[in-house]
């Protein structure tokens, strides 16, 4: 089975049960994002690709750890060998840091302001960085919104600042206001992600109430002019009740203004629970639809250094998963 079509249908499984010998370095645990608060997941890895799966003791899906990262994976009746990637934080070869690990906002697909976590102090950060610089190539900050959308940037505009004598990529993704890019350029942080989440400002409206689909498209626009090329992502979500058209237009619009999509599968928590994931079959056809729009836009997602497509192990990034 090749790369792509295997990939395809992990994540459209999403899940892994993970048995033999204890492999508790490997067990990479989120602070953000749909994942927050679960039991966590293993990355795993053939050669030079790899797969993100949230562990699950019911799942159909099988890991078996047979000591030092060394695995099966047991998958439609295939057995499979590979190996557990070692997360350095939240993923592997990079400290993603979720700086305020709880949200005033609701989007439905979000299990963050259920969590309630908390924010992390700089020391703490920079402490963190320390613990795994001997295993990282970057540095990845995200963030909830503990009290306000301008109160949170500054926050983490502090964070950077501080990281800096790391003397490594440094890639950015919060809530933004209209001055985020200006802001993270003038700290030299290397790429940015701001999430228009769905593939339509109505889907947007329901999915995130509160929130301002116009502004990130602006702060998008703002963030290409200042970071260039192959520097700026957002997230869109498959599986929130757009069609297939709607997808596509989406992401076409994304490259033609310079910004890489990141195709995440729905992660079905929070007010989605028991909604659908993506099948393989449509994360295989956009996956296409992707690679075309990011050729025609001139935009290579594998020349990423940070964040959620350097990693690509939460959905299929052209450039990665050939």
């Amino acid at each position: 089975m090749q790369w792509k079509e295997l990939k395809s249908r992990l994540l459209a499984a999403g899940s892994v049960n993970l048995v033999g010998v204890p492999a508790e370095q490997f067990i990479a645990r989120s602070a953000a994002g749909p994942g927050a608060g679960g039991r966590g997941a293993v990355f795993f890895g053939m050669g030079t690709h790899r797969v993100k799966l949230v562990l699950d003791p019911f799942s159909p899906i099988e890991i078996s750890h047979r000591g030092n990262g060394i695995v099966d994976l047991y998958f439609e009746g295939n057995l499979i060998p590979g190996r557990l990637l070692e997360p350095g934080f939240h993923c592997p070869d990079q400290a993603f840091i979720t700086v305020t690990g709880s949200c005033i906002f609701k989007c439905r697909y979000c299990s963050v302001p259920k969590t309630g976590g908390r924010r992390k102090s700089i020391d703490e950060i920079i402490g963190m960085i320390e613990s795994v610089r001997h295993r990282i190539h970057a540095i990845s900050i995200t963030s909830g919104v503990m009290e306000s959308i301008d109160e949170e940037e500054a926050y983490v505009l502090d964070v950077v600042k501080h990281l800096a004598f790391f003397n490594l990529p440094i890639g950015v993704s919060i809530y933004p206001t209209e001055n985020t890019p200006e802001h993270l350029k003038e700290l030299d942080v290397t790429e940015v992600k701001f999430n228009i989440e769905a593939a339509t400002p109505e889907l947007f409206a329901k999915m995130c109430p509160g929130l301002d689909y116009n502004c990130i498209w602006q702060v998008l626009d703002q963030s290409v002019e200042l970071f260039g090329k192959n520097r700026v992502f957002s997230n869109v979500i498959i599986g929130l009740g757009e069609t297939d058209a709607e997808l596509e237009a989406c992401i076409r619009k994304l490259t033609a203004h310079g910004v890489i999509p990141v195709l995440r599968p729905l992660n079905p928590v929070a007010e989605l629970a028991g909604t659908p994931r993506p099948s393989a079959e449509r994360l295989k056809k956009f996956f296409a639809i992707h690679e075309q729009a990011l050729e025609a836009a001139e935009l290579d997602a594998g020349l990423a250094q940070t964040m959620c497509t350097n990693c690509a192990g939460c959905d299929l990034v052209p450039g990665r998963d050939e």
